[in-house]
């Protein structure tokens, strides 16, 4: 998924994410030169090759302190790339902090509008083919339709429904149910 998503960008992404380490394994694992070793000429094995991870990769981690239900501390730490880049690559996006807010909201999302991705659900996606074809469907009313208040808000704080795809300058107005289901899509 980290390699498609990197070949489709521009630029490779700014990644922030949990503390979990797998997320830091693979991005290394992904974005780095090997460098082999000089041979030394002494006998035994020869030395691994370096592995020199990416100067521009940016990937910074998120760690929140709770007590109960309530968090009390939030800590950023920079894994590869510099604080200083990092923040300068910040200006120019919706926050102005190392945060996992972006990603959070779109899983709580995905879980409240599908049950079968909701945590500890009774229900059961019987069909890989089936789950995808809903989930496309939720993609597209969360892009297409659902106007979102972040975007429709201008300066003036007077609501103009606009949709993430209209900010993307896909579509001129946001879209119904209709003109969603009745679009000519190439279906296999």
């Amino acid at each position: 998924m980290l390699r498609d998503l990197t070949d489709r960008a521009p630029s490779k992404p700014l990644f922030v994410s949990d503390e979990l380490p797998h997320y830091g394994t693979v991005l290394g694992e992904l974005f780095h030169k090997v460098v082999p070793t000089v041979p030394t000429g002494k006998p035994g094995r020869p030395c691994n090759p370096q592995r020199i991870i990416d100067a521009d990769l940016d990937y910074a981690t998120v760690h929140k302190t709770r007590q109960g239900a309530r968090v009390v501390k939030v800590e950023r730490q920079v894994v590869y790339g510099s604080e200083q880049h990092i923040f300068e690559r910040l200006v120019g996006s919706p926050s102005r902090t190392i945060n996992t807010a972006y990603i959070e909201r779109s899983n709580l999302d995905w879980r409240l509008w599908d049950a079968h991705l909701a945590r500890k659900a009774p229900t059961v996606a019987r069909s890989m083919r089936w789950l995808k074809a809903k989930f496309a469907i939720c993609v597209a009313c969360y892009n297409l339709i659902r106007p979102h208040e972040t975007l429709s808000r201008g300066k003036d704080r007077v609501f103009r429904a606009k949709t993430p795809a209209m900010e993307a300058n896909v579509v001129d107005h946001p879209w119904t149910f209709t003109e969603l289901l009745a679009y000519p899509a190439a279906c296999q």
